[in-house]
């Protein structure tokens, strides 16, 4: 195998608590990341950039209180070359809840954002000040995807995760083509599993999960992959399908939590892949290699943990993984990888900028 790396890919930047980054499909060719506190800045895709511009500052809207709060996603709209919008997701404060909102582009400006612009979609109460989840992302199918921890606290005490009653816990799936300043209401797409369920959130995808910590669409095959905070025992990689339930809190991974032996498995959805936590404690889901620079990784899934900075790949053939070992053992704090749009896969470090996976050979 060939000596793989990481290597700083923007060394004239530093950011401040990177949490995520997205490219919108524009031909302007810019990188945007966001920042916990609660700002969103752009860059030149090149190399050399030697600035970063503030995008978007909404820190006094946005709360991080608690370590796991703050700017925690952004998506930009399919139509964003068009229409201006984007969509973020943070944690806000009296009382403690997550937002998810839209914002535009600036009518002045467009490589400036309007703070004025802001239209929430939805309000989502926190319990607990943990397990935000805080992912978003838009499907191969242009709907908005959505990333939501169980509510927090240890053990999911509420029993959030096994409720399609309550939206935490779960993935979820909304259309946000009717949101509008007057109007803003989503929809609910009609294939949706739960939609007619009495009693269940139609806008939930797929639940059982503890806190989805990034997820991610193959770009090629359109899959749906997310790392899987587990409790305090196993870590879990998960190909996420529509209406399932992916165990938590009957199962941290595969094995039996609530109880502690003999759980009921029956109609729950087991991880492909999961590892227990030995210098690990938290895994930061990735995404699958589209990009040019490894050949030989095209197709896996590559994934990290946050305490020890270890990245991992594995293939999964659709049935079982057939392929998982250390790719780069690294000290980095990953907090989340990046995505351009020519597949280039980037690694987001908490407080030491953004790397690149490279080949030595």
């Amino acid at each position: 195998m060939q000596d793989i790396h990481v290597e700083r890919a923007f060394p004239n930047l530093d950011f401040q608590r990177l949490t995520n980054m997205a490219q919108p499909d524009d031909d302007q060719n810019h990188i945007f990341i966001t920042e916990q506190p609660g700002r969103i800045r752009v860059f030149p895709d090149n190399p050399q950039a030697t600035e970063a511009k503030v995008f978007l500052d909404i820190r006094g809207r946005v709360s991080e209180s608690a370590n796991e709060e703050g700017l925690l996603g952004l998506a930009f709209d399919p139509k964003y070359s068009a229409n201006g919008y984007f969509y973020v997701y943070y944690s806000a404060a009296s009382p403690r809840r997550s937002m998810v909102s839209r914002f535009s582009v600036s009518q002045s400006d467009p490589a400036v954002a309007d703070p004025g612009s802001e239209t929430v979609i939805l309000e989502i109460p926190q319990p607990f000040d943990n397990h935000n989840g805080g992912q978003l992302a838009f499907g191969p199918d242009g709907y908005l995807y959505i990333g939501l921890g169980d509510g927090g606290s240890g053990g999911d005490p509420l029993g959030n995760g096994q409720n399609i009653g309550t939206i935490l816990g779960a993935i979820l799936r909304i259309d946000v083509e009717s949101v509008s300043e007057d109007s803003r209401s989503y929809t609910i797409p009609p294939d949706n599993p739960f939609v007619g369920v009495e009693g269940a959130r139609e806008e939930i995808w797929a639940y059982g999960l503890r806190n989805p910590w990034r997820f991610s669409f193959d770009m090629e095959m359109g899959f749906l992959w997310t790392g899987d905070v587990g409790q305090n025992r196993w870590e879990e990689i998960d190909v996420v399908e529509k209406g399932l339930n992916y165990g938590w809190n009957t199962m941290e991974g595969s094995h039996c939590f609530l109880p502690s032996t003999d759980c009921d498995t029956t109609s729950l959805e087991l991880p492909v892949a999961e590892y227990a936590r030995d210098e690990d404690c938290s895994i930061t889901g990735g995404y699958v290699y589209r990009g040019g620079d490894i050949p030989w990784l095209v197709g896996a899934y590559v994934y990290s943990d946050f305490c020890s900075g270890r990245i991992w790949y594995l293939r999964y053939d659709g049935i079982s993984v057939t392929e998982q070992a250390l790719l780069v053992d690294s000290d980095l704090s990953i907090t989340s990888f990046g995505q351009d749009l020519e597949g280039t896969l980037y690694v987001l470090s908490r407080n030491e900028g953004i790397y690149l996976v490279v080949s030595a050979e």
